[in-house]
């Protein structure tokens, strides 16, 4: 963790569409300079399979009536869906000072502590993105980074339908089991994607060395031309 600098700004989104995100928050990355600000864009997407970059065809098994969407991160296939946590940190690392291993390190670091404060003991696996339980993943990763900045990012299952992670194998991995926090925490804040999102926005401002954090009154409004 860099010493605490700077600041970033939050945007609630709510449920929203995949890919009017997707496209807004790749614009806002590629239109932005110097002095635009970090954000964190934090959201829930009806039910979609994303395949990255390093996808294979042969992953996606069975997706039904899921819509699957090719797109620019790095990583494999997965699934977002309501009651799952997605966080978008759209940062400029090198005004950070860091690099996208430190990046990827600060995110899981993030998550396991933010876990941890719900009483689940997690950890992250250094050959697969992620975090676990007992083998089982509970939240995943997948960046893009252009031009030092990066833009995707996590999820966590708190209290979302697992089911469509049968229909892939999530991130690659053939029969890789997927768990929510609803299930692994008797604390009443495991339950709901807001509680979790209010341990897990400092947290990843703290291991990023971000020292301010500030609410974005009318979040939605970067969407607007995209929806």
């Amino acid at each position: 963790m860099t010493e605490p600098q700077g600041s970033v700004e939050v945007r609630n989104l709510g449920l929203q569409p995949y890919e009017p995100v997707w496209r807004a928050m790749a614009d806002y990355t590629d239109q932005r300079d110097q002095d635009s600000p970090d954000q964190f864009w934090v959201v829930q997407h009806p039910r979609v399979f994303t395949q990255g970059q390093a996808g294979k065809a042969e992953h996606v098994l069975m997706p039904g009536d899921i819509p699957v969407v090719q797109v620019d991160r790095g990583g494999q296939v997965t699934y977002h869906g309501p009651g799952q946590l997605v966080l978008y940190p759209l940062i400029d690392l090198r005004r950070l000072g860091i690099g996208v291993r430190d990046l990827i390190t600060a995110t899981e670091n993030a998550i396991v502590a933010c876990l941890a404060e719900l009483g689940i003991s997690a950890f992250p696996k250094p050959d697969a993105p992620g975090v676990y339980v007992d083998g089982d993943k509970v939240a995943s990763l997948g960046f893009r980074i252009r031009k030092g900045k990066s833009f995707h990012g996590l999820s966590i299952n708190v209290d979302m339908d697992l089911e469509p992670f049968q229909r892939i194998n999530p991130c690659g991995y053939q029969s890789l089991k997927m768990v929510r926090t609803a299930d692994l925490s008797e604390d009443p804040r495991a339950v709901a994607v807001d509680a979790v999102q209010e341990i897990l926005v400092p947290e990843l401002a703290r291991e990023l060395g971000i020292s301010g954090i500030e609410e974005v009154s009318n979040p939605a409004d970067v969407l607007a031309p995209y929806l």
